[in-house]
């Protein structure tokens, strides 16, 4: 078999299979129908935590939940899944507001490092500035 034959099905198979994996729902990407499906999320890894407040972020791919105590879970939809985790100011190793309604932060966990998060509502990204920048000196705050 000749080499442009061979390299001609080589890349006809990978598309194919990537194809294949696009229609199939492999590309699909995780969003959160509501609060409720948060919460219900985040407690089938933390079944003993109550949550006192959801804050969903505008495209609905992330949710907050007060936990009390100076904690916070997350929601946080990674490809066609979720990743939870419980925060504490003491986990965040920078933290910015970019406008009124975005708020970016950097955690210590090497699994997932944050991101930048937008808010329908600016209500939404103060409370969760606050409640990650409190006991945490080396936060930056900064307002557009």
């Amino acid at each position: 078999m000749s080499l442009p034959v061979l390299v001609a099905i080589v890349a006809l198979g990978i598309a194919l299979s990537v194809a294949a994996v696009h229609f199939t729902g492999g590309s699909k990407t995780a969003a959160l129908a509501g609060p409720d499906q948060a919460l219900s999320r985040f407690a089938e890894d933390f079944p003993d935590e109550t949550a006192v407040t959801v804050r969903l972020t505008a495209d609905a791919k992330t949710a907050f939940l007060d936990l009390g105590r100076g904690r916070i879970g997350i929601v946080h939809g990674i490809g066609d899944c979720f990743l939870t985790r419980i925060v504490t100011p003491r986990d965040v190793t920078a933290l910015t507001a970019g406008d009124a309604n975005t708020v970016s932060f950097q955690l210590a966990d090497f699994t997932w490092k944050g991101g930048r998060f937008s808010f329908a509502d600016a209500v939404d990204a103060q409370a969760l500035l606050n409640a990650l920048g409190s006991h945490h000196s080396n936060s930056t705050r900064e307002a557009a």
